[in-house]
């Protein structure tokens, strides 16, 4: 790629990487914000909660945005906002600033990373160049989250403030670089259906965001375990009946903020779904493994980044060794092989025990990390490829929201497992050892379905294709690899 090309995927990749060190951060620094600023348990959780709600409520919305109303907008106008409530964060002298904070910073990063993806899918051309842009991103993503645990606990020596003022200077930068670098364009005109229909769809906007919000909600609740199940049925029983309402007014609608058409996309449906389950698996199990080290063997906060950061490897493999393995074996292999890998790295924690050492925990650690660098990655591609450049944000907000909801589910689910099983013990380590075991199945559990459905697709494929493509790698005239009208030149 040209100089361009690559200073175009640099500023990109750094907004994923801002998003993944700024989870990370927070997830290091939360126990110094609640003992300085005298927060309640819940208040805390929502500190955590609220970045989570707002990105998954809006994630849909903020990729179809970025379809109608112009990439580079939508993520200039999402970075400065996201810019901006980070640094509220960084001044707030009470729980319910960082709450509304941390929400803002969701939304704003829900609007943002569909649009970057979209910018590399309509940026670099369909193929190689584009596998690689994309492999790049993903793996920057995850270092980024990786490195965060490190870095935010070093900035929390200083002063919890710290994580919440250092993705301002990186975003301000990004900023400054995304003016000069980011390709300018006319909002992609309608076509073939949407030809003369042009619009934005307010109420299956409204209706998506309250159902995602309600839905995530819901999800968030399941780490209250039994308690108030009733309240949480509610919730979610108020999430699906919008969720129905929003097909409803989806058929209806003569621009629909999501062609309900695009679900035909079986191959984008199977990777949306192992994006969920894969990213879901990965904060369940780090959320355990965070748990077991801080809680049960007395490991700082530094300590248990240092322990936490060789799963970072994914970083180094993901733009180096998984593009090879793509290019020879295909996207729908190279997953399975990552989510094979994980049912063996999660296989072999499960009999973790108190006086484990580091040694025995390190194999799990770096094959999750190369677990990762395998699926995730080439997730993102199966999620994009083949759709048309008129829905490139909607297939990147469909994407997103599988993430967002994967992780929340995740970690809710290993949380209400753990809660439930260690309910009713004496409470000792032994007793607690045994509930990080139960937890851990959660984990396993959810690459055992992904590597299922990778495979369904698999065994559903006539002999000879590749991710929609015939052999000798030139695209195959499918109905999922139609030529796509683009809306901005590829760069070279």
């Amino acid at each position: 790629m040209s100089a361009r090309a690559w200073a175009l995927l640099l500023v990109l990749c750094g907004t994923i990487f801002l998003e993944g060190i700024d989870i990370a951060m927070l997830a290091v620094a939360i126990p110094s914000i609640r003992s300085d600023l005298a927060l309640t348990t819940d208040t805390a959780a929502w500190v955590m909660s609220g970045y989570v709600l707002g990105y998954a409520g809006f994630t849909l919305l903020g990729g179809r945005t970025a379809d109608l109303l112009g990439r580079r907008r939508t993520f200039l106008v999402a970075l400065t906002v996201f810019l901006l409530f980070s640094g509220l964060g960084g001044f707030a002298g009470e729980g319910w600033m960082l709450v509304v904070a941390r929400f803002a910073t969701g939304v704003a990063a829900a609007f943002m990373t569909p649009a970057a993806l979209s910018i590399i899918t309509t940026s670099y051309a369909e193929g190689p160049q584009r596998n690689k842009a994309l492999l790049v991103f993903a793996g920057t993503g995850a270092g980024g989250f990786s490195l965060g645990l490190v870095i935010g606990g070093l900035l929390t020596e200083l002063g919890w403030r710290w994580v919440f003022f250092a993705p301002v200077l990186l975003a301000g930068a990004l900023l400054v670089a995304a003016f000069r670098v980011l390709p300018r364009e006319e909002p992609p005109a309608p076509t073939g259906e949407e030809t003369g229909k042009r619009g934005f769809d307010l109420p299956g906007a409204t209706a998506a965001a309250g159902a995602m919000l309600l839905l995530a909600y819901g999800i968030v609740r399941l780490e209250h375990g039994t308690e108030d199940w009733l309240r949480t049925a509610g919730v979610f029983a108020a999430g699906l009946l919008l969720l129905g309402l929003f097909v409803v007014i989806e058929r209806r609608a003569a621009a629909p903020l999501v062609r309900l058409g695009i679900f035909r996309r079986a191959a984008m449906v199977r990777a949306d779904l192992g994006a969920l389950l894969f990213v879901g698996s990965f904060f369940g199990f780090q959320f355990v493994v965070t748990l077991y080290l801080q809680e049960l063997r007395g490991w700082s906060s530094l300590e248990t980044a240092l322990a936490l950061v060789i799963m970072g490897c994914d970083a180094v493999l993901a733009p180096t060794l998984t593009p090879r393995l793509v290019n020879r074996f295909g996207n729908a292999r190279v997953i399975l092989g990552g989510f094979l890998l994980g049912i063996v790295s999660y296989g072999l924690f499960l009999p973790v025990g108190l006086d484990w050492s580091y040694a025995a925990m390190f194999p799990t650690l770096i094959l999750t990390g190369v677990a990762f660098a395998l699926a995730y990655g080439p997730l993102t591609i199966a999620a994009t490829d083949g759709v048309a450049a008129e829905e490139q944000g909607l297939a990147g907000g469909l994407l997103n929201t599988a993430i967002q909801f994967g992780s929340a589910v995740g970690i809710s689910a290993v949380a209400a497992v753990y809660g439930i099983a260690v309910s009713g013990t004496d409470g000792s380590a032994e007793a607690r050892t045994a509930a990080f075991r139960t937890a851990l199945t959660v984990p396993l559990v959810m690459v055992v379905l992904g590597a299922l459905i990778t495979l369904s697709g698999l065994l559903g494929r006539k002999p000879g294709g590749k991710s929609g493509r015939k052999p000798g790698g030139k695209p195959g005239r499918t109905a999922d690899a139609l030529p796509a009208a683009r809306s901005a030149e590829p760069v070279r």
